[in-house]
């Protein structure tokens, strides 16, 4: 028995946003939001997932849309890889979510709590270790709430969380499992298991359960945020690298003229034309160095 990845969006547009989601749905946000309590009684998904739609889905329609029975409105979202202004766009979204409810000349009282819940596969508070991190407006010297909740931030970083199947003892331990390991396993656990909703999901998730086109699409989906993801560390690590060389050519500059005096134009450019190693060689050579020839030298047999 193999398992489809939630952590790719429209493997969890389909296990938390299709018509028999709902109760899936519902025990996933009792335990994130309300830490396993039973607030949330029911919902209604909106613009659930549909097989028939799987090769035009777009980006939009990949987010999880639930109204809950006070009218509260929930927007639940897969991120994998980090992007430019991600703070940004979660803040767009709750916005918008709460805007939409009106429609032009409505009143104001219409407007329901909203709350933006977003699970990222990799760390975005580094000033904590706790997996799931909740924000609301307070005010900033005396720390009482503004709007008495009526936007809600939720953030749940897969990453953080380091707990073996034996450890799972609450409802939001075996959830936040379900979205990490899911993938990885091969059958369904007893731990699992004994949640219903949770057992629910993973035969949503189960590939033998899926079409041929329906699994096509996730494979290629996921392998395509995989790309991205590889893209975005490698254009870190060489963030990274060409920093430590701007930081090395700046030394070599300075014990130069340190030495020398100004140095010209044309063995300037010559030194910062060269690698990283190299500018660490030269570096420990500077000071065998009796004069600009014996650089010019140096700089010549590289």
């Amino acid at each position: 028995m193999r398992f489809i990845n939630p952590k790719v969006d429209y493997a969890f547009k389909k296990i938390f946003g299709s018509e028999q989601s709902k109760e899936i749905l519902i025990s996933f946000l009792n335990a994130i939001i309300y830490g396993g309590e039973k607030v949330i009684q029911s919902l209604t998904i909106v613009n659930p997932y549909n097989p028939g739609q799987v090769l035009s889905l777009k980006d939009t329609y990949l987010d999880v849309k639930a109204v809950l029975a006070d009218g509260s409105i929930v927007i639940i979202e897969m991120q994998i890889a980090s992007m430019t202004a991600f703070n940004k766009r979660v803040a767009y979204n709750l916005a918008k979510a709460y805007s939409n409810q009106l429609v032009k000349g409505e009143n104001y009282p219409l407007l329901n709590p909203t709350i933006a819940v977003t699970i990222t596969d990799f760390i975005l508070f580094k000033e904590t270790e706790d997996v799931i991190n909740k924000f609301v407006f307070k005010e900033e010297i005396k720390n009482f709430e503004c709007m008495s909740g009526e936007w809600r931030l939720i953030f749940v970083e897969l990453p953080k969380s380091k707990k073996t199947l034996s450890q799972l003892t609450s409802l939001t331990d075996k959830w936040i499992y379900f979205l990490k390991e899911a993938a990885m396993l091969e059958d369904i656990p007893d731990t699992l298991g004994e949640v219903s909703e949770i057992e629910l999901a993973l035969n949503i998730a189960n590939q033998a359960n899926m079409t041929v086109e329906e699994f096509e699409v996730i494979d290629r989906r996921g392998m395509m945020i995989q790309d991205e993801k590889g893209r975005l560390n490698y254009a870190k690590e060489e963030g990274k690298e060409e920093g430590r060389l701007t930081e090395a050519i700046a030394l070599v500059m300075r014990l130069l003229k340190k030495r020398f005096g100004e140095i010209p134009a044309a063995l300037s450019t010559q030194v910062e034309d060269l690698s990283l190693s190299e500018l660490e060689t030269l570096t420990e050579n500077i000071f065998d160095f009796n004069s600009l020839e014996d650089l010019s030298s140096w700089l010549a047999s590289q």
